[in-house]
């Protein structure tokens, strides 16, 4: 099953020069979608499209009159202070905008004239959050990741038997998700010493990070309705990165008996570009389940999910700390792993979340969980890297960390490739943590 059409085309070159590098995350095959305004001024945030280093201004393209029919009525929605409204349209106005936007970028086009004088540089932007989330769910489908810290907290039975056969998550809040460049005081709460009495009050000691995936849902679902398996194509708008932060000293005492929550609802971060649906399409995969495994219920399984139902997407993080910044040093990377390792697919965790009449709205989000690979050195948290605070990790300059420190900052970035395809990236996400209040 093939979705590649000729926006993903590897030839394509595009007018602004800087998408044609072959290292740039904005390649013309990419095109992906963001709320920005320039820098320090007071206009409205609007939508914009990367392509290079720059943004094409899509409320400033709209008011020019040049796209007509479907991608007209696409960028006209995508020129709003959010992207909710063009999110809702549904996939014929996303590609139909993303076909006329590869058009008129492209080398030779007759659009550039017009469309030129529209582009902002990225460097003099600032961004919001691409879409109001009016829920965010976030799943757990890393099975390196779950059987990993299942092992610190429940030595005698890290995965439990539930796991192979429902795709877990929870809800979590969505109005402390903010944008790259987001920062907040370390967060306080309860936590209890294992030889302790009774529990103690104060900053959290055990800081972490989770690398994880953001899916953006765009058409909804009626209240009552589900989203099959095999449609949620139709419903999937585009993926960021995304950091949702643990306080892991906090989890370890609150989580039984229903969960993560305030070890995770006090900051989460999310990349401003959000890369479509479409375009990942080239980066694509098969989707396996162990044959010793329990092979997924009737409503999770397909051929088509067996058959492209996985994404490759590279995903590294780093912890850039303040002595780094005072030194002019580089951050350090401390792991890199895939979104191709998830132990449930983004169609799974579509379906199964709605398979009871639950309502997605247009950018509803989805937390992947944290993506850890089969390998320790490919682990998407400092728990698992430090063997749940057990091993300090050394990083570039000599410092050492078993979990975060107040003014570290954590950058995350995401990209693609595949031979006969183009590279194409997500950008960054990055935060930094506060002394608490």
């Amino acid at each position: 099953m093939s979705l590649i059409n000729e926006t993903h085309d590897l030839a394509l070159k595009s007018w602004v020069t800087s998408a044609n590098t072959g290292t740039s995350d904005f390649p013309i095959q990419n095109l992906p979608f963001a709320t920005f305004r320039r820098r320090g001024s007071n206009e409205a945030f609007r939508g914009g499209v990367a392509i290079g280093d720059q943004i094409v201004d899509l409320k400033a393209l709209a008011a020019s009159g040049l796209f007509r029919e479907l991608a007209g009525e696409a960028l006209e929605a995508a020129s709003d202070t959010t992207l909710n409204r063009f999110m809702g349209l549904g996939q014929a106005h996303w590609s139909a905008l993303r076909l006329a936007l590869s058009r008129a970028l492209r080398e030779n086009a007759n659009e550039q004239a017009n469309i030129e004088p529209l582009l902002i540089a990225q460097a003099e932007a600032e961004y919001d959050l691409p879409c109001h989330i009016g829920d965010y769910t976030d799943f757990y489908t890393s099975i390196y990741h779950a059987t990993a810290v299942g092992k610190l907290f429940r030595p005698d039975n890290p995965l439990l038997p539930n796991y192979k056969w429902v795709p877990i998550g929870y809800h979590g809040r969505s109005s402390s998700i903010g944008v790259s460049g987001q920062t907040f005081p370390r967060p306080k709460g309860q936590t209890k010493a294992p030889d302790a009495e009774a529990p103690s009050f104060g900053p959290c000691k055990r800081l972490d990070y989770e690398l994880e995936m953001g899916i953006y849902l765009g058409k909804g679902n009626d209240l009552g309705d589900s989203i099959a398996l095999d449609d949620t194509d139709n419903h999937v708008f585009g993926f960021c990165l995304f950091n949702d932060w643990s306080a892991r000293d906090l989890q370890a005492w609150e989580y039984q008996p229903l969960g993560p929550f305030l070890a995770k609802n006090f900051a989460s971060t999310v990349s401003p570009w959000v890369v479509t649906n479409e375009a990942l399409a080239p980066y694509r995969t098969t989707w396996t389940r162990d044959a010793n495994d329990p092979q997924p219920l009737d409503y999770l399984e397909s051929n088509k999910n067996r058959e492209i139902g996985s994404y490759d997407i590279i995903m590294d993080v780093a912890i850039e700390t303040e002595t780094m910044r005072k030194n002019g040093l580089s951050a350090s990377v401390v792991s890199q792993s895939s979104f191709k390792h998830s132990y449930w697919t983004v169609a799974q965790m579509v379906a199964h979340h709605t398979v009871n009449g639950c309502n997605f709205k247009p950018g509803d989000m989805i937390g992947s969980g944290t993506q850890s690979g089969p390998e320790h050195e490919e682990a998407g948290s400092l728990l698992e890297l430090s063997r749940g605070g057990k091993e300090a990790i050394t990083l570039n300059n000599g410092e050492k960390r078993t979990f975060l420190e107040d003014g570290d900052k954590v950058i995350m970035r995401g990209w693609c490739e595949k031979a006969g395809f183009a590279r194409i990236g997500f950008g960054h996400v990055e935060s930094t943590i506060l002394p608490a209040k």
